[in-house]
């Protein structure tokens, strides 16, 4: 069987090491008799699980105490209407940035709650750039700024955090980090709530991660139900509900293969060296062209396209024939994307890039 390297966007490709771990757990954790997934989420055998991944997880990014951590279902979009059900605290007015698809989609359910200020966009060039901080039109009296740290169909990725503190009355910044989250390094404090879909680099869909700052919780608009109401989460550590606890014991494998990696630091660094190998390629070649503004590329997600798309059908199948798996563009933008997650080895990316020369060489 060809060796496979995916490229998907979405549910992503996981860690090698971690899918056989939890093959290997499937039928009796830890001598326990039972399957996570036959677990009781109140059981001591869940619990320990859940409280493992949480003390990863900070000990991974530095979270601070004054931050309560949510594995919460759902996915990213149902924060789209989760930030403004628990963060507008009172106020009517919230500040978005907004560069493409997903920005979108969070100022569409973001509408429902409050009046939306769209601070600065990049719609004007197609979604092919992050709008620099000095031309944001920020509103003064917003509960808070919400951007997408990386959008995952555009290939555009904040490389920078956001700066507020100038803006007084401690407005918090807020993040949709669902493609971009452990990738690099990161200082939490510099946010009031982070959230992220797992899907792409912590693990299985279904599940979302939220990182909220404890004094911005308390109160909800009028009619928010319990189930998405933050406090109410974090006082019963995320069970309130059944939560999806396969994809939280997953989760937890991920946070300590990254550990055994290195660490945050040291992923990162493979996650440039990858993205170089990809980028180098675009750069040098007219056959490929990449429609991001290089300084907003993302290390994530490389959307390209070729210089003759009635090729596009003949790569995609020469690429799917080698292993090159799920490297189609978003159905909204088209071309190819390559999405390479913490989890893409380097090896496939070299793989990737031996192909599309070849497949240029060919062709040209």
């Amino acid at each position: 069987m060809t060796h496979i390297y995916n490229f998907s966007a979405g549910p992503a490709v996981l860690p090698k090491s971690v899918l056989q771990r939890a093959s290997e757990e499937m039928l009796d954790w830890h001598g326990s008799g039972m399957s996570v997934m036959e677990m009781s989420h109140r059981g001591k055998e869940f619990i320990s699980i859940a409280e493992k991944a949480e003390y990863d997880l900070r000990d991974l990014i530095g979270i601070p105490q004054n931050y309560k951590v949510l594995f919460l279902q759902g996915g990213a979009s149902s924060q789209f209407a989760m930030v403004p059900m628990n963060l507008l605290r009172g106020k009517n007015d919230a500040d978005y940035i907004n560069t493409g698809q997903w920005s979108q989609k969070a100022i569409k359910e973001a509408k429902k709650y409050c009046t939306v200020n769209v601070a600065a966009s990049s719609e004007d060039r197609n979604f092919s750039y992050a709008p620099t901080q000095n031309e944001w039109q920020l509103s003064p009296n917003a509960a808070f700024v919400h951007y997408t740290s990386n959008e995952t169909i555009g290939g555009v990725e904040f490389n920078w955090v956001p700066d507020l503190t100038n803006l007084g009355d401690n407005i918090p910044l807020v993040a949709d980090m669902s493609s971009n989250i452990l990738s690099r390094p990161l200082d939490v404090t510099q946010f009031g709530l982070i959230y992220a879909g797992a899907q792409k680099n912590i693990g299985p869909a279904g599940l979302a991660l939220v990182i909220v700052r404890e004094d911005l919780l308390g109160i909800t608009v009028a009619g928010t139900p319990s189930i998405f109401d933050y406090q109410l989460q974090a006082d019963n550590h995320s069970m309130v509900n059944t939560p999806p606890t396969y994809a939280i014991y997953i989760m937890g494998l991920v946070f300590e293969w990254l550990k055994d990696m290195g660490g945050i630091d040291v992923i990162e660094q493979t996650n440039i060296n990858k993205a170089n190998l990809l980028y180098d390629l675009l750069d040098s070649t007219e056959f490929y062209q990449c429609p991001v503004a290089t300084a907003d590329r993302s290390r994530m997600n490389i959307p390209f396209t070729l210089s003759n798309p009635k090729l596009d059908n003949e790569f995609l199948k020469q690429a799917d024939n080698l292993g090159l798996i799920q490297l189609k563009g978003h159905r909204s933008v088209g071309g190819m994307r390559a999405s390479i997650y913490n989890a893409m080895p380097i090896a496939g990316v070299s793989a990737l890039v031996t192909f599309m020369k070849e497949f240029a060489a060919h062709h040209a």
